[in-house]
């Protein structure tokens, strides 16, 4: 609700209360996925946690500090560094020289770099951190950091080696691996991010973002963003001025999520009812306000985006309000098309105004999100990646469209079956990367469908959007549409070169179309009015079928117009291949035929395939001509046309009757 200027509230949303969503049991009381040591789930501190105290951090037999699958540690004995004592180059391990720089008292920016270009050289100016110490910040405010938030930075890195003396894997591309760390341990390593101490290697860092903070405190290029990149550092700062103030005492676990190409799911087949997904779309409000769902991350392939540079919106906004995501960046490689990652138990540290440019700072925020059994905040972020398009007509590309019906279902599924969240989501990839919000809408729809969820969707101030959105969902739980039938309305909308404003109402149109085409036995019943010469027999003869198979086809002479041809209120059923009969076939085959493309003869017994449309099989039918055997491939691509497709985008009624009758005859 919102209130108006008359003092009235005015609804917002549309659709399935919250309240309702929660099905009973409040906004806390859904599934969440255990913290347990595994191989594939690497635990650095000791469980149980009590939330009493940090827990302690766990020590690994055979740490890997230097290993190319973990985190290269800047207190590993192989970490060395080259420096100059008494006009000679002698190598130090740089550990050592790290503490003996940042041990000196630091009073300004200027001192600041100085001391971190002594074990990390090549560095940009700082020209950001100068202009916010010197322009953003009142003088008291910048004296009371170099003189007492930056000494507890400084101590709280150099804890490193007592809070993180396990080894931190690399969540790697093409593999599912997770890795749970404590709130502690992720501000140490932050508090390194900040001092820029973290070992950045060349081989990685075209597949890896990179944590340390040497971008941000240069990002001074750009007039426009100036501003908003010293905002950020105000949630930076609050940050460490709250972790040094209170030591936090829950963890977080960082999921990367890998499904291949074969086990994700078949769009063309699922029959998942959408109306069965329950959907409440609000003009107003915000993802990160969504308290117990699964908040959807608007990513960046590569974690975090401009976080760590001029970036200022969705996902980079996310991150510097819950500054613990900052860390993922430090071990999350690039993603793939059929990977996400999802992060459990962050922190909300800062409030916030405006977007982009006008982004502000505003205070900070007291998150009084409860805890889980394993010490987590009930809060889950599913980090996905929309595809960036250059033309926007590109993204209805039915390729495309899978490609993002495959990364939203990454994202929203989950090994646990029952009492999933409902998913908190909205425009994504609607921004710069020129996503359709109508076409996008429905892409999340459909893998919430996919996914057992169900969705919260956020327009962001698009009151045309929420509307037209709830009135296609109606419509689609109305006509008990499934997944595989939006599926291929969406893939036929590429093909009929209509304008992107259109979908919804193409969507329709096209259900309507597909529901009065009328059947074979009724086009038959209107051919027997027309021509009594080409009546099926009752009874028939191995003569009298080879006598009609020598009868000219005069069909195609035919036209009948939509209000002759009565429609039909089932789709008739064909079965998945056709054997064509070379020998002749008598009456009663005849009527069995016709009966099957009715849809009145029953399956037989142990056949568990679903039911398919008339226009599904037609579709199809060049892919019926092959051996059972053989596994039929999704229906992605529009060439080449499957015999029987009607080229017409139009799709007028009349354009099916002469394919229909060419089928019709080949068994006569």
């Amino acid at each position: 609700m919102s209130e108006s200027e008359s003092g009235t509230y005015t609804q917002t949303w549309l659709g399935t209360p919250l309240s309702d969503l929660y099905k009973g049991q409040g906004p806390w009381g859904f599934a969440t996925s255990p913290v347990t040591p595994a191989r594939y789930h690497h635990v650095l501190f000791e469980l149980p946690v009590t939330l009493k105290e940090p827990p302690q951090p766990h020590y690994n037999s055979q740490p890997k500090h230097w290993d190319d699958d973990y985190v290269r540690m800047p207190y590993s004995s192989h970490s060395l560094f080259l420096v100059k004592e008494d006009g000679e180059e002698v190598i130090k391990p740089r550990w050592d020289v790290i503490n003996e720089a940042l041990s000196k008292p630091i009073n300004s920016v200027e001192e600041l770099e100085k001391a971190i270009n002594s074990y990390n050289n090549k560095l940009p100016k700082f020209t950001a951190l100068q202009h916010f110490f010197n322009d953003v910040v009142e003088e008291e405010e910048a004296q009371h950091f170099f003189s007492s938030l930056l000494p507890k930075i400084i101590q709280l890195a150099l804890r490193l080696p007592e809070l993180v003396p396990g080894s931190i894997p690399l969540l790697r591309k093409n593999h599912s691996k997770s890795v749970s760390l404590s709130q502690l341990q992720v501000a140490s390593l932050l508090a390194n991010a900040f001092l820029c101490t973290l070992i950045w290697r060349k081989k990685t860092s075209d597949t890896f973002p990179g944590v340390n903070f040497t971008k941000l405190f240069n990002a001074d290029d750009r007039t426009l963003r100036q501003e908003c990149v010293a905002e950020k550092l105000k949630c930076i700062m609050h940050y460490f001025k709250r972790v040094t103030t209170k030591t936090p005492a829950g963890v977080i676990t960082f999921e990367r999520k890998f499904v291949p190409r074969n086990q994700m799911p078949r769009w063309d087949t699922l029959d998942n009812n959408l109306g069965n997904t329950k959907v409440h779309i609000s003009s107003s409000g915000t993802i990160e306000e969504a308290v117990g769902f699964l908040q959807v991350d608007f990513a960046n392939k590569f974690i975090g985006g401009g976080v760590l540079s001029y970036g200022c919106v969705q996902e980079e906004i996310r991150f510097v309000i819950c500054p613990e995501l900052i860390i993922s960046r430090l071990f999350t490689e690039v993603l793939g098309d059929g990977e996400a990652v999802i992060i459990t138990g962050i922190e909300r540290y800062s409030n916030y105004s405006g977007y982009s440019n006008t982004f502000k700072w505003d205070g900070p925020f007291i998150d009084d999100t409860p805890f889980d059994d394993y010490g987590r905040r009930k809060t889950t972020l599913a980090v996905i990646d929309a595809t960036q398009f250059t033309k926007s007509k590109d993204q209805f590309h039915c390729s495309t469209i899978l490609r993002e019906l495959n990364k939203a279902y990454v994202g929203f599924s989950c090994r646990e079956k029952q009492n999933l969240a409902p998913v908190a989501t909205g425009n994504w990839g609607c921004g710069a990367f020129k996503g359709d919000p109508n076409l996008k809408s429905l892409i999340q729809l459909m893998a919430c469908s996919a996914s057992g969820r169900d969705l919260v969707y956020y327009s962001f101030g698009d009151v045309e959007l929420r509307d037209e959105f709830y009135k296609l969902y109606l419509f689609l739980a109305n006509k008990k549409i499934t997944i595989c039938q939006l599926w291929r309305y969406l893939c036929r909308f590429c093909a009929a070169n209509v304008t992107s404003d259109k979908l919804y109402s193409f969507i329709q149109q096209c259900h309507f179309d597909s529901k009065t085409q009328p059947t074979i036995k009724q086009f038959l019943c209107f051919t027997q009015k027309r021509k009594p010469d080409l009546n099926l027999p009752s009874t028939s003869t191995e003569e009298e079928v080879k006598t009609k198979k020598n009868l000219p086809n005069r069909t195609d002479e035919l036209k009948i117009s939509k209000s002759e041809a009565k429609p039909s209120t089932k789709y008739p059923v064909l079965p998945v291949t056709i054997e064509r009969k070379q020998s002749p076939v008598s009456s009663d085959e005849i009527i069995q035929i016709i009966d099957i493309i009715d849809g009145k003869v029953a399956k037989s017994p142990g056949n568990d395939d679903q039911e398919e449309s008339f226009l599904s099989k037609i579709d199809k039918m060049k892919k019926s001509e092959k051996s059972d055997d053989c596994e039929i491939p999704m229906e992605v691509e529009v060439e080449p046309k499957p015999v029987g497709f009607i080229e017409d985008k139009k799709r007028k009624i009349s354009d099916y009757f002469s394919k229909v009758t060419n089928h019709v005859n080949s068994y006569l």
